[in-house]
């Protein structure tokens, strides 16, 4: 298991390290905060800080779900929107890794 959990941090580390204006460490952080949204909600989250699209918005929650694994997915029926929410065994690694983040003020 705890094999696992390394390959997990190195991945949010990798994906944190990527992140050139913020965005990635914006959204993991909402997710600390919230704990389970829609992409519509983040969406309209993120809209306030940053121009970017909804399409955009969903495209990285399904590379959080997917690549990363640190989320889980529910769906009521098929139609309502599905639910998102933050693993919790893994909110530790997601804070170390944004807490690790190097500033980019500086560049």
């Amino acid at each position: 298991m705890d094999s696992i959990r390394a390959k997990i941090k190195r991945r949010l580390q990798k994906f944190v390290e990527l992140d050139v204006n913020g965005l990635r460490s914006h959204i993991l952080s909402i997710f600390l905060k919230v704990k389970e949204t829609t992409v519509d909600e983040l969406h309209a989250n993120i809209a306030e800080k940053y121009d970017i699209s909804r399409s955009a918005v969903a495209s990285m929650v399904g590379y959080i779900y997917s690549k990363l694994g640190v989320l889980r997915s529910h769906k009521e029926s098929y139609k309502t929107p599905i639910v998102y929410s933050l693993k919790e065994e893994y909110e530790d690694l997601i804070r170390s890794a944004l807490e690790g983040k190097p500033s980019s003020s500086g560049c």
